[in-house]
């Protein structure tokens, strides 16, 4: 695929750059130029946010169930051209084709789904104490909103923050990550050829510092909605709240998968394996630490580690596993890789480069044993395919061990115990809570989020929660 010259949409058009300076997004599996896109003044981001701004009043008179249809028309167009955007994913952000296409797949389905639920969307009846009065509650939404969304998910994620945003009545300003902003303007021709008013969806692109700080801090912005790393969350969060503006933050994770005796070995390899290697490691409900119990560490241990032996590793168009998305990452994973060795863990598959053609950020899929929970790799988010095998000598010390962590996202643990199973789910701290099952992977009509520094932990995305965010409630009294 050609190297494309994009454009930022504002205002129901495509427009160019203000300035010179651009945007370059390249293949990290080969190094090559996937597109190039204006980076944003903050001229035309206060341009961008002001055509949201005056179109919102518009946009919330329209009866909720015409909304709807739109969302349902954009996402028919997004189906139609699902491989070609699944192709593209998978170009500028690395990940395996078959991931990419469950990725655009997922963005499809959140469409359809919000653009049905418009249909229900009310306030409700209750009973008032005087004989003549009748109450009730009003939904309405909260007005221009601002998305800062992730690489690692460069589809989904904005599908569904801007699905329940839009539905509910607001206007949207999208900053999708520099690294991976292609798919996000994908999202964008789709609700432009599905009919989306002038101002209602709009895009922009630039660093997170210059645009994403200025959205933040925008004052006409009435909520924001972040996806990212923990440190940048909080201080995202901290300015947003200081200017008036609802905040949702779902940040990072260091997520437990706890294996018990009952488990089966080799099918709880599989389960963390999937968990930790799927997606590069590169997801924030990754599982990352894989707490075993005594009595089955060793043949966990070697059915983990022949998984991990065998992932075909290559450009994300043709192999299993891809590579990591930009050097910086790589280097990252890597650094993390040398301090668990020096830490004393032992590294039992991978821990470097794999011998692929061409200038990709590569990491082997990484298996370290003899991992202590004090460690820097069982303590800190790494983001790339690193797994740490802590092992414990019961039920309480691996809840002890599961929640020694500043991050409560995602967990699972792997037992036919089912009076385990209840205990942890009672016991865990985390938002998400699975039994045999991996940590990754996600219902898209149930809430998500985390406990800790996992999450703001105010407001939870998807779901019927999705759409609380992004609306508040008028009540009603009518007496006559």
């Amino acid at each position: 695929m050609a190297s494309q010259q994009r454009q930022n949409y504002r205002n129901g058009e495509w427009v160019g750059a203000e300035t010179t300076e651009t945007v370059q997004v390249t293949n990290p599996a080969d190094g090559s130029v996937v597109a190039t896109f204006p980076k944003a003044s903050p001229a035309a981001l206060n341009a961008t946010v002001e055509a949201a701004v005056t179109a919102q009043t518009a946009w919330a008179s329209l009866p909720a169930p015409d909304r709807g249809a739109i969302l349902r028309d954009a996402a028919h167009e997004l189906e139609q051209r699902r491989d070609t955007v699944a192709e593209l994913l998978t170009q500028e952000e690395g990940k395996a084709l078959p991931e990419a296409t469950g990725e655009v797949q997922r963005a499809i389905d959140i469409l359809y789904h919000y653009g049905e639920k418009a249909k229900s969307i009310a306030g409700t009846v209750k009973s008032a104490s005087g004989a003549q009065t009748r109450l009730r509650t009003i939904t309405e939404p909260l007005g221009t909103v601002g998305l800062i969304t992730p690489w690692n998910y460069p589809i989904a994620i904005p599908a569904w923050k801007a699905a329940p945003a839009l539905v509910t009545g607001n206007t949207v300003v999208l900053k999708p990550a520099s690294e991976a902003p292609t798919v996000a303007h994908e999202l964008a021709a789709c609700f432009d050829r599905a009919g989306m008013p002038d101002g209602v969806f709009n895009v922009i692109t630039g660093s997170g510092a210059d645009v994403g700080g200025a959205l933040t801090a925008h004052e006409s912005v009435d909520a924001i909605s972040f996806t990212g790393s923990t440190a940048v969350g909080q201080t995202v969060g901290e300015v947003a709240r200081n200017n008036g503006a609802r905040v949702q933050l779902e940040m990072g994770g260091k997520n437990p998968a706890v294996v018990m005796p009952s488990a089966n070995t080799t099918e709880a390899a599989t389960i963390v394996g999937e968990g930790g290697f799927g997606v590069t490691g590169q997801a924030c409900t990754a599982t990352s630490r894989a707490i075993v119990h005594q009595s089955v560490y060793d043949d966990f241990l070697d059915a983990l580690t022949e998984y991990a032996e065998n992932i075909d590793i290559g450009p994300g168009l043709t192999a299993e596993m891809g590579p990591q998305i930009t050097a910086t990452e790589q280097e990252q994973t890597l650094e993390y890789i040398q301090t668990g060795r020096e830490e004393g863990a032992t590294l039992t598959a991978g821990g470097g480069v794999p011998d692929v053609d061409g200038d990709g950020h590569y990491v082997e899929p990484t298996v370290f044993s003899d991992v202590t929970p004090e460690m820097t790799i069982a303590q800190e988010e790494i983001f790339g395919p690193v797994i740490a095998v802590i092992a414990v000598e019961s039920f309480e010390e691996a809840v002890t061990v599961a929640n020694d962590t500043t991050y409560g996202l995602s967990a699972s643990i792997i037992t036919q115990d089912l009076t385990e199973a209840n205990e942890f789910i009672d016991r865990v701290e985390s938002g998400v809570v699975k039994v045999n099952e991996k940590t990754t992977g996600l219902e898209l009509h149930v809430p998500f989020g985390g406990t800790k520094d996992s999450s703001s932990e105010t407001w939870r995305e998807q779901g019927d929660a999705g759409l609380e965010f992004f609306t508040t409630t008028k009540t009603v009294y009518v007496n006559y």
